[in-house]
């Protein structure tokens, strides 16, 4: 290497001046860039914390919740429900014994949202498992909810389909009694083949009033929670009801201990026919009843979960749409009058649901769950989903969509 005069090496070639442009340019649109995406980013949080606060965020601990005392305003609200427990839970809100809303099968470590439109009073929350504590729900009266009340339409027109509404549930109930009475028998004569066999009549008649059922908290936790709402699931001694008879016929395939679990449903059917007739329902609430236990099929029970010993979920979800079209048959008068394309979003939609169920139609009832492909319970939970985005159409075209 040769060396200039000085003994140093020669100095190296400045680069073009064109070159360095580039260079600062390129640096310059980095900047310009990483300060886009800064503020993009402060937006973006700004906008999350925006929805947040219009949220009531609840957290699920194993044996209690946090707040458990809840104040919020009349009118549409969401509460955002987050599982910091170990297992699957369920948060509701009740009015008495009624279920006003609720979200179940909540995953660990997961949150869903309960979005809820609440009329001025005080309701009681629950809180994960049933043995945990229940919290408190107050809820105050706005202007709004002072001028929806006023508006509210005449219920004169309703008359007709909620007292026809009365009769179905009687009559279903009745049914339900019976188809019980046979599952016990069954279960006191110790015949597991002939137990078995009158569990899924028993199940569909109870299925079929389930949205009415579903109302009442106290019993319808009795007759129908799964094991995951208990301490010591299916060991737990307050795990009873259908699903205890499940596990026993189709998992410990025994009769061995059932009869009085089946006696203590036989009871519990009963105060539910009794219930059922002297609670009133509100006309607003036919249709929410529906949307709600349609959305349970689409969101949690298309997956397996509700009958997992027996894998008799097809059938239930066909007894939930049966009693479906009866709430959509009463209110049919109504809506031809007010707006026939929410009727025919409906009907095409029952149909939809309608034919996928009957393409696991058998000669003894339907494909057992565990043989549906996941494609198919998609498809199942895709056509739940958009017959209850259709139904949650009644109520704003029979104006009931105020408090």
């Amino acid at each position: 290497m040769t060396s200039s005069p000085s003994g140093l090496p020669p100095q190296q070639a400045k680069p073009p001046r064109a070159l360095r442009m580039a260079v600062a340019g390129s640096v310059i649109l980095m900047i310009g860039a990483g300060a886009m995406f800064y503020y993009a980013s402060q937006q973006a949080q700004k906008k999350r914390q925006a929805n947040n606060s219009a949220e009531t965020v609840v957290t699920i601990h194993p044996k209690s919740c946090e707040p458990n005392a809840i104040t919020v305003p009349a009118g549409k609200n969401a509460f955002r429900i987050v599982n910091a427990s170990e297992r699957a839970v369920e948060w509701e809100i009740l009015d008495g014994v009624l279920v006003i809303e609720e979200r179940e099968n909540i995953a660990p470590g997961l949150s869903q949202i309960i979005n809820a439109n609440l009329q001025p009073g005080d309701y009681a929350i629950t809180c994960g498992l049933l043995s945990n504590p229940r919290g408190t729900l107050h809820v105050t009266a706005t202007a709004e909810s002072d001028a929806a009340a006023k508006a509210r339409p005449s219920m004169v027109a309703f008359i007709g389909p909620l007292s026809e509404y009365r009769v179905y549930l009687s009559t279903r109930s009745s049914a339900l009694i019976r188809a019980v009475n046979d599952l016990q028998q069954a279960i006191e004569s110790g015949d597991l083949a002939a137990a078995q066999q009158a569990y899924a009549p028993a199940r569909a008649a109870y299925q079929r009033i389930a949205p009415a059922a579903q109302r009442l908290a106290e019993l319808d936790n009795a007759i129908n929670a799964r094991a995951d709402y208990f301490e010591k699931r299916e060991q737990d001694p307050g795990f009873s009801g259908f699903h205890r008879i499940e596990f026993g016929l189709f998992s410990q395939k025994s009769v061995e201990g059932l009869a009085p679990v089946v006696q203590k449903l036989q009871a519990d059917i009963a105060s539910l026919k009794e219930q059922l007739l002297a609670q009133s329902i509100a006309p607003e609430q036919l249709a929410s009843m529906v949307v709600r236990n349609m959305r349970s099929l689409a969101d949690i029970r298309s997956n397996g979960e509700e009958e997992r010993y027996s894998h008799l979920d097809v059938n239930g979800f066909a007894a939930n749409l049966e009693g479906t079209r009866k709430v959509i048959e009463l209110l049919r008068p109504l809506l031809a009058k007010t707006s026939g394309e929410v009727l025919k979003k409906i009907d095409d939609a029952t149909t939809a649901l309608d034919d996928q169920l009957l393409m696991l139609k058998t000669d003894n009832g339907f494909t057992p769950y565990d043989q549906v492909s996941t494609e198919q319970r998609k498809h199942i939970a895709d056509k739940a989903k958009a017959l209850a985005d259709a139904l949650e159409g009644i109520d704003p075209a029979l104006g009931l969509t105020g408090l």
